[in-house]
């Protein structure tokens, strides 16, 4: 059989199987040792080629019929088989062509697909990255990326934000970092030998960026306080009370669902966190009664319901700035979980209990792993640190909540 115009035309389709499967048939041409035609029972045919490479059985696509005639396909056989002849790898070397032409997109793709414990908004936030920062190199190929390139684009971020300079090429770094160990050549070493990114740090370029340490004062609460009454939406009022009273971060708030909310031990738990370990707080009187209030009234799954898509509560920029102009401290959603931070630190609250509350994981810290945390034991700290911030709130006891 020698596999030509006419054969090809003329070939049938296999069936499928009798539930519907598909099935495909071979081909095989016996001119050139190794070349077939492959015909599913969909109808595509494709030219192929048979070789044992390196003691294994290895299967080349050429390509289909119609995008390659007959005797274009029967030439490309020949060299492929010629080239195994002399101790080629075809199929090692088509990966490693593809491997040194890989775009920044693509490996971000890549890097997507192994890192599944990323967060929603870490994705996010590296997305915008990719699309802003670095939006004119998403089809370069990461090998075009040179240091020179690199330092200069630090630079010109660095002209509108240092943190925003460093963060960018911090995303970058990660994305070739994860490129330098997946992407090979035909004789399994790397494609990509350095890392650009490492210039900055080589230079010691990156910026000294200030980590912020605002917060609300204690002397400030009573007015941040005040100012939340009169929000219209009791829902976003609500989320910004229990993110001062529980030091949560503002997704692990945002995305609580009712599920996770246990009114006979009193307790909330966050399976989604930042150090992915499950996060159990227990509930003090002024969480409690906020959160059977809002069961009450419940809308769906979440506790923080919204219109949105995604039917949760998203960060409330317009509440948070009324708020500010009411009571006269300005704020973000972090400054809460610094304020309950800080409030616990100066109570006192023993080392542990306080990292068990903020859910703070110490990898160095080798007798924490020894200790297992009973969430009953964290219910008087909690309920202390409540005390303190609904004392300086200006909440009575029958106010809470």
């Amino acid at each position: 059989m020698r596999i030509t115009k006419k054969f090809v035309d003329t070939v049938p389709t296999p069936k499928r199987t009798a539930s519907g499967g598909k099935t495909q048939a071979f081909y095989r041409d016996d001119r050139i040792p190794g070349f077939a035609l492959r015909v599913t029972s969909g109808g595509v045919k494709s030219f192929i080629v048979e070789k044992r490479i390196n003691g294994k059985n290895k299967r080349f696509t050429i390509g289909r019929y119609g995008n390659l005639t007959a005797e274009q396909a029967r030439l490309e056989a020949m060299k492929l088989t010629s080239d195994v002849a002399v101790g080629k790898d075809p199929i090692a070397e088509k990966k490693a062509k593809e491997a040194k032409s890989v775009t920044l997109k693509q490996a971000f793709d890549d890097y997507l697909l192994a890192r599944k414990n990323l967060s929603a908004s870490t994705i996010k936030d590296y997305t915008r990255t990719i699309d802003g920062a670095l939006s004119d190199w998403r089809n370069k190929a990461l090998l075009d990326i040179t240091k020179d390139m690199v330092e200069a684009r630090h630079r010109l971020l660095g002209r509108n934000s240092h943190a925003r300079a460093n963060n960018s090429l911090r995303v970058l770094r990660a994305i070739i970092n994860h490129a330098k160990k997946k992407y090979e050549d035909s004789k399994g070493q790397p494609v990509i030998l350095y890392n650009p990114v490492d210039r900055i740090s080589d230079t010691r370029g990156w910026y000294k960026v200030e980590r912020r340490r605002t917060l609300i004062k204690p002397h400030q609460l009573e007015a941040w306080y005040q100012a939340t009454l009169q929000l219209n939406a009791t829902t976003t009022r609500d989320y910004l009370h229990l993110l001062l009273f529980t030091g949560l971060r503002r997704s692990e708030a945002s995305r609580l669902r009712w599920d996770e909310v246990d009114f006979i031990e009193k307790t909330l738990t966050i399976n989604i966190t930042k150090n992915h370990e499950i996060h159990t707080l227990p509930l003090s009187d002024f969480l409690e009664e906020l959160l059977k209030r809002r069961y009450e009234h419940r809308v769906n799954d979440f506790v923080f319901d919204s219109d949105s898509k995604l039917g949760y509560l998203i960060e409330p920029k317009t509440a948070i700035k009324k708020v500010s102009e009411l009571s006269g401290v300005g704020f973000s959603l972090h400054d809460l979980r610094r304020t309950f931070i800080t409030i616990a630190e100066s109570l006192d609250i023993p080392a542990y209990a306080l990292k068990r509350l903020l859910n703070h994981k110490d990898p160095n810290d080798v007798t924490a792993g020894y200790i297992v945390s009973d969430v009953n034991r964290l219910r008087k700290p909690m309920q202390k640190i409540t005390d303190f911030i609904a004392e300086h709130c200006g909440i009575t006891i029958n106010e809470k909540g």
